[in-house]
């Protein structure tokens, strides 16, 4: 049986310049990392993780369920899906965590993808990745110092990869980088409940 890993990536300093006025960055950058904590650990098949940097283990451990497991890395996609792969995983994803509204379909498609590919990335409206997600080991060619905020990200997987299909892209989903993207979180869309009601006030 396929051993799957989706990790939700806590690195940097947490997600401020999308906070509306009025709010505590710190508390609306946990909101959104709960949401999407909360979306990752309700998928079947997937394994939820929580990748902090040294300085953010303890925002990990206040988003994350009891019992699921908070590995200290640092803060490199590379370097989490490594960590996993010495875990036993056979694939495993790293999702940013700005991204509260997340379609749990959109979480799925990267690990589909990997059926035909060694590498699958959910590219980010505007630039980035949401999601990189790869088989376990690390393909030696993939990128060390790849970054999901890295504007360039996927050209640079695509140019780094040496066959043409060895990166499928699914599909874009935006991420909450500025306060100008609010206004795309549609109320319609399940989840995201965390944001939701700190936004309500």
């Amino acid at each position: 049986m396929t051993r799957r890993a989706a990790a939700l990536l806590l690195a940097g300093p947490p997600a401020a310049r999308a906070c509306p006025p009025g709010i505590a960055p710190a508390e609306f950058a946990r909101a959104l990392a709960e949401d999407v904590a909360d979306l990752l650990a309700d998928l079947p098949g997937l394994e939820p993780v929580v990748a902090a940097a040294p300085d953010r283990v303890a925002d990990a451990e206040d988003v994350v369920w009891p019992g699921t497991p908070v590995l200290e890395v640092p803060g490199r996609p590379v370097d989490v899906l490594a960590a996993l792969a010495k875990q036993g995983y056979d694939e495993a994803a790293v999702f940013v965590a700005d991204a509260p509204d997340l379609p749990g379909l959109l979480v799925a498609k990267p690990f589909s993808a990997l059926s035909t590919a060694p590498v699958a990335a959910a590219p980010a409206s505007g630039g980035g990745l949401v999601a990189l997600a790869c088989r376990l080991p690390v393909p030696a060619w993939l990128p060390v110092d790849v970054d999901l905020d890295e504007p360039y990200a996927v050209e640079r997987l695509v140019a780094a990869a040496p066959n043409r299909g060895d990166v499928v892209l699914t599909p874009p989903w935006r991420r909450l980088r500025r306060r100008e993207d609010l206004a795309s979180l549609d109320p319609e869309l399940e989840g995201w409940e965390a944001t939701r009601a700190l936004l309500a006030g």
